[in-house]
């Protein structure tokens, strides 16, 4: 048998392998520190175009926001408008109960009674002045009893004849003006 000498054969076969190895592990590094890189990369990209996508949508909020605020001031100066409207409508229908008012009063006002004063308050009306009875006092009560536009006559105060020796009786009358439900012919409506 022939005897052959493998060493050199295994040792070369060793640094082969060696080198294998060597490559294998550099190429695992690069590939590891290049997949890396890659990824840091595309994250570092998508975390850009994320942030571009996020200050779009802040800029369409703070639009948004401002359009949501000028709605609130166009609604809020309609609900003005609207109460204004609802008050001058409301003094429209009103104007002529005014007159009606002060018609009654002179038509309920008896001979000997004299008017010094009147304020009114809503439907409220007081009446303040001099009588030369107390009987005039009455059928004043009775007449605005018997009104269609004034009621409930309520006497506040009488006092007897003041000292200025013209006999005449101080009173004070609380009333109610009654409101006409429906428009009046020839009153415009709405």
């Amino acid at each position: 048998m022939a005897r052959i000498n493998l060493l050199p054969w295994r040792e070369k076969e060793r640094q082969r392998q060696k080198r294998l190895i060597t490559t294998a592990t550099l190429s695992a590094i690069v590939l590891t520190f290049a997949g890396t890189l890659a990824s840091y990369f595309l994250i570092e990209d998508w975390i850009v175009a994320q942030e571009a996508r996020n200050s779009v949508l802040t800029a369409e909020i703070a639009t948004l926001d401002r359009k949501i605020k000028e709605i609130k001031e166009i609604e809020k100066k309609k609900l003005d408008l609207l109460a204004r409207m609802e008050i001058i409508q409301e003094l429209q229908r009103l104007r002529p109960e005014i007159v009606h008012l002060f018609d009654e009063i002179v038509t309920v006002v008896p001979n000997g009674l004299y008017l010094t004063g009147m304020k009114q308050t809503g439907t409220t009306v007081v009446l303040e002045g001099r009588a030369q009875s107390y009987g005039r006092i009455s059928d004043l009560m009775r007449n605005i009893n018997a009104s269609a536009w004034i009621a409930n006559p309520n006497l506040k105060i009488i006092k007897e004849p003041d000292k200025t020796n013209t006999g005449l009786s101080h009173f004070e009358l609380q009333l109610q003006q009654q409101r006409a439900d429906k428009p009046e012919e020839g009153q415009a409506t709405g």
